[in-house]
């Protein structure tokens, strides 16, 4: 079951979101951030979608693509199985709001099974709101960010994923 690629990004989670799409399904979907909202990840099958519970400490999105179907993850605090086709090869990490914050060529477009598993989101939060009483009116950028990186609990969600098929053909409406 070797690792074929792996990719680690940090993003901020605006609106309390980070997602995960194909370079050209970039178009909002309220069903899925719904989806979201309840189970902590919500998708589409080209967005995938996963919910802080703050909305500023930068979170940290690892995509691990394998060669085979994986396990299931273990000492987490959730996990969720998703389907994920991106027809481009190349997958974005995105702020919601703020744009991009990175993104992964996959070893070839198609359609792509696994699971996301999360940690940290808890003590993340708990971490957010001490550090905002912790500000006492100190609204300075350096303050700010002197607590904003000084979260000993960083919140993490890894996407496993391991190709399944070929995406499904795009209907050419010119013709």
């Amino acid at each position: 079951m070797p690792l074929l690629v792996q990719t680690t990004t940090l993003a901020r989670p605006s609106y309390r979101l980070v997602e995960v799409y194909d370079s050209e399904a970039y178009l909002t979907d309220d069903d899925a951030i719904a989806a979201a909202e309840r189970n902590v990840v919500g998708g589409n099958g080209y967005h995938l979608y996963m919910l802080s519970l703050q909305p500023d400490l930068k979170v940290e999105v690892t995509i691990r693509v394998w060669d085979d179907p994986q396990p299931s993850p273990v000492d987490v605090e959730g996990f969720t199985s998703v389907s994920l086709e991106s027809e481009t090869g190349v997958l974005v990490v995105g702020q919601f709001a703020l744009g991009p914050a990175g993104e992964m060529s996959l070893p070839r477009p198609g359609v792509y099974e696994g699971r996301v598993s999360w940690s940290g989101r808890v003590a993340a939060a708990r971490y957010y709101e001490r550090a905002l009483r912790e500000i006492e009116g100190d609204w300075s950028t350096t303050r700010i960010r002197q607590l904003w990186d000084g979260n000993p609990h960083p919140e993490q969600y890894i996407l496993d994923l391991w190709y399944v098929r070929e995406p499904e053909p795009v209907d050419d409406e010119d013709d």
